[in-house]
């Protein structure tokens, strides 16, 4: 197995220009096959909610829901970094702490704001700071970087900061850029949903969308060969 990848190990990544790869999972068993294929970081966003559970896009997470998510993708992580999403609306702090000592999270993402990074950096819990570069000038994407930065973040990810604001923002701070939504090659690396990874989802079944696999399309066949078998009086595939 390759060596634990570590918050240096990253910013280690950026200074010698090799791309970080990560996802976002949510339980132990996607975590386990990504952290086997060698992605450097597993996410467990709070996008959860809308991805997984099917829950309207304005339908809050909690703190105790994401730690479930947490700590299941922690049993199937062992080489990558974990990072947890502290969910918007929360005590930051008190949420950080619990997605560290109780998840196992060894870094947490919030929403970037300069001072609740430095009060979760120095509770002693590495911080991705989120930046939303869709409705943001240039300059501020900038001044925001450099003053998430000097809070003490360990990593930033733009979101639809584009091919302008990403570099600009991301290539003056020593700590790693890399993108979610609306990311790109311009970046320090890339996170991309597990699920859309693999096509795993209802929509893979009728969207031609390119991915790296349809897990959906197989599921969807293995399910019709499984009715099948049971109809027919068939004995069933595995036992």
């Amino acid at each position: 197995m390759d060596p634990k990848v570590t918050v240096l190990a990253l910013r280690k990544m950026k200074r010698e220009g090799r791309k970080i790869v990560g996802v976002v999972a949510w339980d132990a068993q996607i975590a386990s096959i990504a952290d086997r294929a060698g992605v450097d970081l597993i996410s467990v966003g709070d996008s959860v909610g809308v991805n997984l559970w099917g829950r309207a896009p304005s339908a809050q997470v909690s703190v105790d829901e994401i730690l479930v998510c947490c700590k299941a993708v922690r049993s199937g992580t062992k080489r990558a970094l974990l990072s947890c999403d502290v969910p918007a609306g929360t005590d930051a702090l008190r949420a950080a702490l619990r997605l560290a000592d109780e998840g196992g999270a060894e870094m947490v993402k919030v929403l970037g704001n300069p001072d609740t990074v430095r009060a979760i950096v120095k509770a002693g819990v590495p911080v991705f700071a989120e930046i939303h570069g869709d409705n943001m000038a240039v300059a501020r994407v900038v001044q925001l970087a450099g003053q998430l930065e000097d809070a003490g973040a360990s990593m930033l990810d733009f979101r639809h900061s584009g091919p302008v604001a990403g570099p600009a923002g991301g290539g003056p701070v020593s700590i790693p850029g890399i993108g979610g939504l609306g990311g790109g090659p311009w970046l320090d690396g890339r996170v991309r949903l597990a699920h859309t990874a693999i096509g795993y989802a209802a929509k893979w079944l009728d969207v031609n969308d390119e991915t790296y696999g349809n897990a959906a399309k197989l599921s969807l066949d293995a399910f019709r060969a499984l009715i099948d078998d049971v109809r027919a009086g068939r004995q069933i595939k595995g036992g």
